[in-house]
């Protein structure tokens, strides 16, 4: 019997079974993906429109330039500066090195109040502080410029961070102190030590402030993470990080209060404290800015003149990136699309997953 001829139905059979897989597995759809697609582009130059109510601004900062825009192209304030400026959706200030009597502007230009202390302003949202000559101490302010509380230590101040809530403060020799922003009071002192030099490269806080967040030493940097337990933290999570040196790091807790992003020379960390889960993505370029939409997160990198941006969904995944060529860029999100600021210019893009 020929062994070949009693071997082909079974080829056959095989044959058949084998296209019927193929055809189901084919007809599966396909994963979706996130597509981008432009909506308008503007100079930062144009004309300035009035802002109409209900309508939602989001500040840009350009180089020598700042202002605020609306999500449907229009500018509705423009500042350039000569030495230094610190702008949020809420507040502005243009001012010199260590200037005292500095005037804050709301975003519709009205003079809001005098910051009285000689120092740097930094505006974060709604909040206005003063870094004081030193850089070991600082004053939070009011909404009218005066001082709400002043904290003046001895040691350079490292990394700075601020909610609603709380102020966290990291400073160079490896400790690490968390202030109530209604009156001043440092809840938490403590440093998480580890590594042969001490110093906090970045800092953040949760929400609730039950959570603290830092990037800290050199020579065997880590990453940590400390659960408040009433005024006594205790770290829950800690990483060493690959690193050759000791280089400033963002750490940002996000919305959904179950995880935190930082970053390290060229990498995106992500910690989610629900699950304890840590996930490394090796990158090409230093991320200079976090910001958040409803169901992603964006990281703008640079490298050079090249800037990247990074697209991550909630699943601790990186989703995509895209690069630029610019002197200067920004980011910042509005409900599913992403702005870009380039040079003097500002995108937007929708978002959609198909």
């Amino acid at each position: 019997m020929n062994e070949t001829k009693s071997r082909a139905p079974l080829l056959i059979t095989l044959a058949i079974i084998f296209s019927i897989a193929y055809l189901i597995l084919a007809a599966r759809k396909l994963p979706k993906e996130y597509q981008f697609q432009p909506i308008w582009k503007i100079n930062i130059t144009k004309q300035i429109s009035e802002l109409k109510e209900g309508q939602e601004q989001h500040y840009f900062r350009l180089g020598k330039n700042i202002g605020y825009f609306t999500d449907d192209g229009n500018i509705t304030l423009f500042k350039p500066f000569q030495n230094l400026a610190s702008i949020s959706d809420t507040y502005f200030s243009i001012f010199n090195n260590y200037t005292k009597n500095t005037t804050f502007y709301e975003n519709n230009g009205s003079a809001k109040g005098v910051i009285n202390f000689e120092g740097l302003p930094y505006i974060v949202e709604d909040r206005i502080y003063v870094m004081l000559a030193g850089g070991n101490s600082f004053i939070k302010c009011d909404e009218n410029g005066n001082a709400d509380w002043h904290y003046e230590g001895i040691l350079p101040i490292t990394a700075f961070s601020s909610n609603s809530a709380y102020t966290a403060a990291g400073f160079a020799n490896g400790s690490i102190s968390i202030f109530n922003n209604t009156n001043g009071i440092s809840e938490i002192e403590f440093s998480p030590g580890g590594s042969d030099f001490p110093v906090i490269l970045g800092i953040d806080i949760s929400e609730h402030g039950e959570y603290i967040a830092a990037v800290c030493g050199h020579n065997k940097q880590r990453f940590i993470i400390a659960h408040r337990e009433e005024n006594q933290p205790k770290i829950i999570y800690h990483t060493f990080l690959d690193t050759k040196g000791a280089h400033q790091s963002l750490v940002h807790f996000c919305n959904d209060n179950s995880r935190v992003i930082y970053t390290f020379e060229k990498n995106i960390g992500i910690y989610d404290y629900r699950q304890n889960q840590n996930n490394i993505i090796p990158i090409n370029s230093k991320i200079i800015s976090i910001r958040e939409s409803d169901n992603l997160i964006f990281l703008l990198g640079k490298n050079a003149s090249e800037y990247t941006v990074y697209l991550l969904e909630k699943t601790n995944t990186l989703e995509g990136s895209f690069s630029f060529k610019a002197e200067t860029a920004f980011i910042q999100t509005g409900k599913d699309c992403l702005f870009i600021g380039k040079d003097d210019s500002i995108s937007k893009i929708s978002l959609e997953r198909k």
